[in-house]
């Protein structure tokens, strides 16, 4: 019946009254089929699309998702319409089983494997198809069927990492096996459901962290045994994987849990072996307990339970197997590492050489620990269980490669101990063959890297013999093609290095000789400039400088390092020779690191540290200035404080040179230098520092002069007319600086100390010679009266001026007269005269008097003795110089002589008085003066007669 023909309600109840019941039952049975007929066959069309799709026809096609999705809404509309009659529910089973075989096929196929969500599904639907027709009359163990449906269709959820869903099944499943009575099954299939279920469940809720319930239904499985051999296999099995999860955490508390598991799976191991009666599981079960028992070994392990370790690796080994498995040793080996017992653990690592099914990473892994645990006293050890499994198998470069690692150890870390035996181990023929074949390249790169490393560690620690065995080594594993000569080439260079260290020259320079023939370089020939250094072979180190210059690669920052390498050698020629080839780039306008500045100053620091051409000296001093007038001086000293720095550096070198050139009478170059100082300092002068830097320009223009006068002298030479008006300018410059400076001590009263009475004397001297030689008298008198004049001035300035003045060609009457009437005005007027610069002055101003006034003015003559006479007076005795005393005497009484000659009485008479008097001034002229008495008597008697 269609649902339009189902009655009204509206309909009344006497229409039917008179139908009987049977007719009644059947139209009820009649409605309901007309209902889910049309179900059933919506579903089995679904199910033939399935069918079709299996078929090797449509292999190809994809699942699509709108059959599962149909039967699916199908099955919720015939589940409203439940309970069914058993021809109904036959009818589903057998749509169930189709779809579940369209299933299997589907799963073969290509296509499946591209939409294996939609057969799942499928699978699914299948199961809920079984689960929905329930109890079938004539139908074996229906629910122990439908319970095998949802476990595989879990276990197709599981795979597939859908966990809800899987879960879905496996507790559905197991709704339906726990209304079984246990006692009654019989068949093994179906036993073996009952434990596969707990299993998948337990499987399932770890993978959704549900530990807990994964252990209780491992727990809960132990019931489901059976006696059966092969599910205590599985419930261990089961057991072993989870301990191996939470072994592999690496954490303290899941090693703990861990153990446990392990311990239930080498129970459930145990039982399963003394159940098994064929040979077969019994060898099974007990490899899985000895696998199981190694885990529980790695578990100690890792808890550091060395002693439970030991233990467990004698277990397997005496017992019943006889287990040998490659993991025991490394087990046992570090359980003795652990209890400290290297001896044994040593044993262990030896032993490994006779066993041969340890694999190369297990034995590369157990030296490696070794290593860790005993370090640098193993070295020798791990190199004799290497060499010995080289003899007994093949082993590849790689593990060479770690063997060596561990040999060496650790980058930073340096023990010569160690390093020599590496050097052995890499070095043996047997380890270089391992190397030699292509697919080897790798490794050997590795190696070559790790040696050189290694080298470089000692070599950074100055151990340059184990450094040097090291790089050699390494050099093992560089091919000898075109592609590696620059690896070798380097190798012999750092080779070199080692060598200087070593101060092992010649041998240095054979490895260097090698590197060039692969590889000229730069490097190369400093290298070369080095050994030569260290054998203070200058000239060779001074033409190597040149070879530097011609290499391909060379930079001028070369010639700064041979530079620094010279001076550290005192090899002050060859620093000489770089830094003046390195001068060279500056005048190309190339860009330069260093700047030039830095560079000249670096080489007059050199040139001053020995004895050397000073004219050298004064040539970069020179260039300094020259450049720094070419370029401005902010360019090329720099700007700001760090540039005035630099000026005034080379400033204090030119006054320092000049002053010692000076001292060392080299006048000369004592005028060069003090020029340059002042042209340095010229530059230097700014409103802050004027004075002072103006000071210092004015004493090296007049020092510069004084060299000039100085070293006509010394040369017995004229100056030239050039140098006499050079000269001249520079006297007026400074002169122009000398008003500055006056002016400026008007301003700042602080600053009068800094012009220096010396100063300006040596000014007035030589501009005095100067003007001399120009025949400017005049000025000479002025410059001579300025002085004078001037608060700085005092006695001794004046008398040497005066005497100066009275010399050979600098004779000026009328100066020599000032200055010494100055000088003796300036004696006199002292508390405390000095009485022998007063006769002397007496003695120079008489003989000026004398030249300039002659005969013809005597009365000038006689009061310059009469005012020497009247000083004398007073004096103690020997105050007054006495041959000064007695030059007056003698050189008064003798001016009488011409006038008693004459007959001049009367002048005669004042000279022989005056020198009488002097005489009795001056102790020890006693004789002489009783002989000039008499003398004067006898000729004042003569002359009354010749009057009378």
């Amino acid at each position: 019946m269609r649902i339009a023909e189902i009655p009204s309600p509206s309909q009344g109840p006497s229409q039917f009254q008179s139908q009987s019941q049977s007719q009644s039952q059947q139209s009820h049975s009649q409605f309901r089929f007309d209902l889910f007929n049309p179900i059933l066959l919506q579903i089995e069309s679904s199910i033939k699309k399935a069918e079709f799709l299996s078929s090797a026809s449509a292999a190809d096609h994809p699942l699509s998702p709108i059959i599962p999705d149909d039967l699916r809404h199908s099955l919720t509309l015939l589940a409203q319409l439940t309970p069914f009659p058993n021809s109904t529910k036959l009818h589903i089973w057998k749509l169930s089983y189709r779809l579940w075989n369209a299933c299997v096929d589907l799963g073969n196929t290509s296509a499946i494997r591209r939409s294996s969500t939609e057969h799942a599904n499928l699978r699914h639907v299948a199961s809920d198809l079984l689960y929905l027709a329930g109890d079938v009359d004539g139908v074996p163990s229906p629910a122990a069927k439908s319970a095998s449906f949802y476990y595989k269709t879990g276990l197709i959820w599981h795979s597939l990492k859908n966990f809800e869903l899987a879960s879905s099944c496996f507790e559905r499943a197991s709704d339906i096996v726990s209304k079984l009575d246990l006692t009654m099954v019989a068949d093994a299939g179906a036993k073996k459901l009952l434990l596969d279920l707990n299993i998948a469940r337990s499987r399932t809720a770890w993978q959704v962290s549900d530990r807990n319930l994964a252990v209780v239904l491992l727990s809960r499985a132990k019931g489901l045994m059976f006696g059966s051999p092969e599910h205590y296999k599985a419930l261990g099995d089961e057991y072993l994987a989870f301990g191996k999860i939470e072994l592999s955490k690496g954490e303290t508390h899941a090693f703990r849990e861990a153990l446990k598991l392990l311990n239930e799976a080498l129970d459930l191991y145990e039982k399963g072996l003394r159940l098994a009666r064929a040979r077969e599981e019994m060898v099974e079960f007990k490899a899985l307990r000895s696998k199981t028992l190694r885990f529980i070994s790695a578990v100690h392990l890792q808890v550091e339970e060395f002693e439970s370790v030991i233990k467990c690796v004698r277990l397997l080994r005496d017992g019943d197997c006889g287990d040998n498995h490659p993991s025991l040793p490394v087990l046992a080996m570090k359980a003795w590492l652990g209890l400290g017992r290297h001896g044994e653990a040593e044993k262990e690592l030896r032993g490994m050489i006779e066993n041969k099914g340890i694999p190369e990473s297990a034995w590369v892994t157990a030296v490696e620990t070794y290593f860790e645990a005993v370090g640098g006293a193993g070295a020798e050890t791990a190199m004799g269980v290497f060499m010995g499994l080289l003899d007994r198998c093949h082993v590849s470069a790689g593990a060479a490669v770690r063997v060596a690692h561990k040999v060496v150890g650790h980058a930073g870390e340096v023990s010569e101990v160690r390093a020599r035996v590496a050097a052995k181990l890499v070095s043996d023929e047997r380890v270089l063959t391992l190397f030699r074949k292509e697919p080897a390249a790798k490794h050997r790169k590795t190696m070559y890297t790790l040696l050189w490393n290694c080298a470089a560690d000692h070599f950074r620690s100055k151990g340059y013999e184990i450094s040097a065995e090291m790089f050699e080594k390494s050099m093992l594993y560089i091919p000898y093609d075109i592609e590696n000569r620059n690896l070798r080439a380097k190798g012999f260079r750092v080779l070199c290095l080692c060598y200087l260290g070593l101060s092992q020259l010649d041998r240095a320079q054979e490895y260097v000789n090698e590197a060039e023939k692969l590889e000229p370089s730069i490097a190369c020939a400093f290298l070369k400039f080095k050994i030569s250094l260290l054998k203070s072979d200058n000239t060779a180190a001074i033409n190597q400088i040149q070879s530097m210059m011609s290499c391909l690669d060379f930079t001028p920052d070369f010639l700064s390092l041979s530079a620094h390498e010279a001076v550290a050698c005192r090899a002050f020629p060859v620093a000489v020779a770089s830094l003046s080839s390195l001068l060279d780039f500056y005048s190309t306008g190339k860009s330069m690191t260093a700047r030039e500045v830095v560079v000249l100053r670096t080489l007059v620091t050199i040139l001053t540290q020995e004895p050397s051409d000073d004219s050298e000296i004064f040539g970069v001093l020179k260039r300094a200035c020259d450049r720094a007038i070419e370029l401005g001086a902010g360019c090329f000293f720099g700007e700001g404080e760090v540039g005035k720095r630099e000026q005034n550096w080379f400033a204090v070198a030119c006054w320092n040179l000049g002053t010692r050139m000076g001292k060392e009478r080299k006048f000369e170059l004592c005028a060069e230098f003090l020029l340059l100082a002042s042209k340095f300092y010229t530059a230097l002068s700014d409103e802050e520092q004027v004075d002072e830097n103006n000071v210092i320009v004015f004493r090296s223009l007049t020092l510069a002069v004084t060299a000039m006068i100085a070293s006509e002298e010394q040369t017995n030479t004229t100056l030239s007319n050039a140098k006499i008006k050079q000269a001249k300018e520079l006297l007026d410059r400074a002169g122009k600086i000398m008003k500055l400076i006056s002016t400026e001590k008007k301003v700042n009263n602080e600053e009068i100390h800094r012009l220096e009475a010396e100063n300006l004397f040596i000014y007035t001297l030589s501009a005095y010679d100067i003007y001399g030689r120009l025949n400017d008298s005049g000025s000479q008198q002025l410059l001579v009266k300025r002085f004078a004049s001037s608060k700085v001035c005092n006695y001794k300035y004046l008398l040497q001026i005066g005497l100066y003045a009275l010399q050979g060609t600098r004779f000026n009457q009328d100066v020599a007269n000032f200055a010494l009437n100055e000088c003796l005005s300036a004696l006199l007027s002292s508390p405390s005269p000095d009485y022998h610069s007063v006769a002397l002055v007496f003695r120079k101003l008489i003989s000026i008097t004398s030249i300039s006034k002659g005969e013809a003015d005597d009365d000038a003559v006689y009061e310059m003795y009469r005012q020497a006479y009247r000083i004398m007076v007073g004096l103690k005795e020997g105050e007054y110089p006495l041959e000064e005393g007695k030059w007056l005497a003698m050189t008064a009484w003798n001016r009488a002589s011409v006038p008693v000659r004459m007959g001049q009485s009367e002048m005669a008479k004042k000279w022989m008085d005056l020198g009488l008097e002097i005489g009795r001034h001056v102790g020890g002229m006693e004789t002489y003066c009783a002989c000039m008495e008499e003398f004067v008597n006898g000729f004042q008697n003569k002359s009354s007669m010749q009057t009378e």
